[in-house]
């Protein structure tokens, strides 16, 4: 029996899974090689790679082997690649980005380009998504990353702002706390900048804002972030919350169902999507008064 019978082959797509062949396909393009040449070479099917670069089969920890070869993987690449290999699939599984932002994990981008809809609640600040450039720069400073390491995170975070305007997407909504509107961050032209892109953002037909007033009060659902992503071709739905060292994914369905009953009360607790635009333009008209002091204020 070859390495390569079919009959043993996943035929299911998780996260996990697809995240592996997000990374082998990366391996073979540092390479410079064609699938044409490697499936030639390894005497595979031309489906056989693709389905694995995409997540949707399997094979064995032998022919992983042999494909990084081909390709010249680096040790530290080879051995983050066959972790992934190894991995269960529990339905959740965390990701470490030790001292950097989230932005650096490739299935948080992968899945986010995938998403034809996204639902994030951010308790006390600007959902990554939607920050301006000086508002991110402004708070990678601010946070415990060196100060090298600001200008390539700002310019991950904007590089992962393109899924707004993908064409695949149905709807993408954010619930934004009052109290982030009101939590300093940079300069006064930092937050200027900040107020008036969520304006602008919240004319996007496809874009979604809700206000949650203070007056909401200290309700259970508003105590953690969550983020839930759909997709199209049955793919289970993705969500995750984040801490300073590493992004928790889940796809249990279970699990799923928790994510969606609290977005059900954030939904419920939030302004509607007109007077939430009111509030953010009356925020937005406040920075941009001259002469006035309004982080003393």
């Amino acid at each position: 029996m070859t390495p390569d019978n079919e009959t043993k082959q996943q035929r299911t797509t998780t996260a996990q899974s697809r995240e592996l062949g997000a990374e082998l396909k990366a391996a073979r393009r540092r390479a410079g090689l064609r699938g044409t040449r490697v499936t030639a070479e390894l005497d595979w099917s031309t489906a056989k790679l693709s389905k694995l670069e995409k997540g949707w089969r399997g094979t064995s920890e032998w022919e992983i082997g042999v494909l990084l070869g081909k390709c010249g993987t680096d040790k530290p690449t080879r051995d983050r690649i066959m972790r992934l290999m190894r991995e269960h699939h529990t339905g959740h599984f965390l990701r470490s980005h030790s001292d950097e932002p989230a932005d650096v994990l490739l299935s948080l981008n992968l899945h986010e380009r995938l998403a034809t809809s996204l639902t994030c609640y951010e308790p006390l600040g600007i959902p990554a998504l939607l920050q301006s450039e000086d508002y991110a720069r402004a708070l990678l400073f601010s946070a415990t990353h060196p100060p090298v390491t600001v200008e390539p995170a700002v310019r991950r975070r904007m590089d992962r702002q393109g899924v707004l305007s993908g064409d695949h997407v149905d709807g993408f909504a954010f619930y934004i706390h009052e109290a982030a509107l009101h939590l300093w961050v940079g300069d006064r032209a930092t937050m200027s900048g900040q107020a008036e892109r969520l304006v602008h953002l919240s004319t996007h037909s496809k874009l979604t804002f809700r206000v949650i007033p203070t007056s909401a009060g200290n309700h259970p659902a508003l105590h953690h972030a969550s983020t839930v992503l759909t997709f199209r071709n049955g793919l289970k739905p993705l969500a995750y919350g984040q801490s300073d060292v590493n992004t928790a994914f889940v796809e249990d369905e279970q699990a799923i169902k928790s994510h969606l009953a609290k977005h059900v009360a954030l939904s419920a607790l939030a302004l509607d999507s007109t007077e939430s635009r009111k509030v953010l333009t009356e925020w937005a008209n406040d920075h941009s008064r001259p002469n006035e002091d309004l982080q003393a204020s």
